[in-house]
């Protein structure tokens, strides 16, 4: 045999060594097409390989490679043909990966499968990892299932037993971002600034919101809405992304304070050509404080009916009987101050001309007058008498009528009516002079009168008699 003889001898039988496979052995192949359940894998031989489709599937059932993909795979089969699995390979080639990520803290992204004990089933390429409940986001989640089939970008924290125990960390990987970040959103914080954060957590007084990069500002319950906010729950919820604005930023406590109303319209601009003295108005109730009754008017405007404005009782904080949170009713405006951003009410009675907005109140106050009030309180001068909301006058000793050894506070209790005279009203109204005594000085005088004219057209008729009797006389002669 010659030498070219030899060297072909030698090229077919390694040629044939190479056809002849044996169970466990790794093979690299390239896919050459697809059957309904197998794909086609030309390996060298005189026929081609088959590997189990879904071997080759990922975790949404979606075959991932394709004709002239190149792969790896283990003989498991040469019985009536070669049958490969790449399953043993690629977990292999994916656990190395997955190590390697680990030791060298790289991220790796992973589908969120679904919610079981204590945390989360994800899915990283082929592998199963846990991720507890606390590691899933930066704030807490009301709701676990709102992050079931989303894709997320994780650290791997634990990596145990040939990566058949690994558990991961999404909140790790956000922190890592939000560090990295920091700076530059501190940049962007400043008074006036208008940002978008995400609600982190929501206490008593107010919200937590994340401006980005971990920085956090305190949104208070006040700046929440022009209305009233009793709780800040019913406005926000962790998780929210809010539009809120920069009110201040405290650089010594590193303090951040956001407005939430500030980006709304204040409904006191318009204040001025919607309110005015006089008018009687509907109202709520909101809170009752030691001096008054906070009133809403509309959402974001709110006025006080004092504790002065009410009709006393005799009892200390009787009158908050009369406006308990939540009533509704008719109010008057007694005065406004646009610039403090404060209107005085008084509660008007039900079915009043001035509940039903009259323009003006039952029994004027005015000189002359004889009104009924009650009495409010005693000082050494005299008597305070309440005569409508927001209107006292004044009754001193003097004009009461009685002698001044008389005990004024059982004669006069707190509480009790009276009847007065107006004796003088100031310009403003404020100040009202009051007398019991002039009551009954104008009543006789009244009644004088009453005689009086009686008297003088009894006297009339009588002369008129007479006169008439003497002109007839006359006429008969």
């Amino acid at each position: 045999m010659n030498d070219q003889e030899e060297d072909f001898a030698s090229m077919f039988e390694a040629s044939v060594k190479a056809r002849r496979f044996d169970r466990g052995q790794t093979v690299e192949g390239i896919i050459v097409g697809f059957g309904t359940k197998v794909a086609f894998v030309d390996v060298g031989g005189k026929a081609e390989a088959q590997l189990d489709l879904a071997e080759v599937k990922d975790a949404d059932g979606n075959v991932s490679v394709s004709v002239g993909d190149r792969i790896q795979a283990i003989v498991v089969s040469t019985s009536g043909g070669i049958v490969l699995s790449c399953r043993g390979v690629r977990n292999a080639a994916t656990q190395r990966e997955l190590e390697d990520a680990y030791r060298a803290g790289l991220a790796v992204e992973g589908k969120v499968e679904k919610v079981v004990k204590g945390g989360y089933e994800v899915r990283i390429a082929r592998e199963r990892a846990f991720c507890p409940f606390s590691q899933i986001d930066i704030v807490r989640t009301a709701d676990p299932a709102v992050h079931e089939r989303q894709t997320y970008t994780f650290r791997i924290i634990e990596y145990k037993n040939g990566g058949k125990d690994i558990v991961v960390s999404r909140r790790k990987h956000l922190e890592e971002q939000q560090r990295a970040s920091a700076e530059d959103v501190r940049k962007s914080i400043v008074p006036g600034a208008v940002l978008t954060g995400r609600v982190v957590s929501v206490p008593e007084f107010g919200a937590f919101v994340d401006l980005g990069g971990g920085i956090q500002g305190l949104l208070h319950v006040s700046e929440m809405g022009w209305s009233r906010v009793t709780s800040p729950g019913e406005i926000v919820a962790p998780g929210d992304q809010i539009t809120v604005k920069v009110l201040r930023v405290d650089d010594a406590t590193q303090k951040i304070s956001l407005g939430l109303k500030q980006l709304l319209d204040d409904p006191w601009t318009k204040a001025a050509t919607t309110y005015e003295v006089g008018q009687v108005r509907k109202g709520r109730v909101t809170r009752v404080a030691e001096f008054g009754a906070f009133v809403e008017l509309e959402p974001g405007i709110e006025g006080l009916a004092h504790a002065s404005t009410f009709a006393p009782t005799g009892r200390t904080g009787g009158w908050a009987k009369s406006a308990p949170v939540g009533l509704t009713g008719a109010f008057e405006i007694l005065s406004l101050d646009l610039a403090q951003k404060r209107i005085g009410l008084a509660l008007v009675d039900e079915g009043s001309s001035r509940a039903a907005g009259a323009a003006s109140p039952e029994g004027a106050i005015v000189p002359g007058a004889i009104v009924t009030g009650k009495v409010e309180r005693h000082e050494k001068f005299g008597v305070f008498v309440f005569l409508s909301p927001g209107r006292t006058g004044l009754m001193p000793f003097a004009e009461t009528g009685l002698d001044r050894d008389v005990d004024m506070l059982k004669a006069f209790p707190i509480g009790s009516e009276v009847e007065v005279a107006v004796l003088e009203v100031d310009p403003t109204g404020k100040r009202i002079r009051l007398s019991r005594k002039a009551v009954a000085e104008q009543r006789e005088r009244a009644e004088l009168r009453d005689y009086t004219a009686r008297s003088d057209a009894s006297s009339s008729a009588s002369l008129g008699s007479m006169a008439d009797n003497l002109r007839n006389a006359l006429k008969g002669r």
